[in-house]
């Protein structure tokens, strides 16, 4: 274990360090170095958590922790303590012309997955939560229709490792998909999938 957490240590130090990316806004935002069987993987920061030092520290993130609360029992700085918060893209991407959060390109998405592979190499989770489209399209392309794909679990293989996916839409309040059926109900099968999981209950 000292191995592994000296090795997850100099990696997030690498990632925090990171400035691959000349058009990100920020740097990166790290969970920090957490060893878990379990991994959540969002799209990417928003405008605030670049300042808070932390992913889904938000809007967001409130519902995101509230999901967590009601249905795994646990509160957001457990699930912080216990859980291996990464991302698509590390970095906030910056602002669109019409004000949106800009969409990370291509490179910036490829350069990020090198993070990613890393972390899943070292972890070797057992069950791994991609948060959004965004997210879930790094594990699964095409990506289906969201009434198709949450409330599911698959297992898959990926850098090298195989483990087991339950997908979550993002709980951003700009969409309403999880807040009106059928995604309000596929969102809570998905929940219990996570809490049912060997995986979650074994993930510190």
């Amino acid at each position: 274990m000292t191995a592994l957490t000296n090795r997850l240590n100099r990696h997030v130090t690498a990632l925090r360090a990171c400035h691959r990316c000349p058009n990100m806004a920020s740097g990166p935002v790290s969970g920090g170095p957490v060893i878990s069987r379990v991994m959540l993987v969002g799209q990417a920061p928003g405008v605030k958590e670049p300042l808070l030092g932390k992913p889904f520290a938000w809007t967001a993130g409130k519902t995101l922790f509230k999901w967590f609360t009601d249905t795994l029992a646990v509160d957001e700085d457990c699930f912080r303590s216990t859980v291996y918060m990464a991302a698509v893209c590390r970095c906030f991407p910056g602002k669109t012309a019409a004000g949106g959060d800009r969409v990370p390109s291509k490179d910036e998405v490829a350069n990020c997955s090198e993070w990613l592979a890393a972390e899943i190499k070292l972890l070797l989770p057992e069950l791994v939560i991609p948060v959004g489209k965004l997210a879930i399209g790094q594990f699964i392309d095409p990506v289906p229709p969201l009434t198709n794909l949450i409330g599911t679990q698959r297992t898959l293989q990926k850098f090298g490792h195989a483990f087991d996916i339950v997908p979550l839409p993002h709980p951003s309040g700009a969409s309403p998909w999880h807040r009106i059926e059928p995604g309000k109900t596929l969102t809570h099968q998905a929940l219990e999938l996570i809490r049912d999981h060997p995986g979650w209950k074994n993930r510190g």
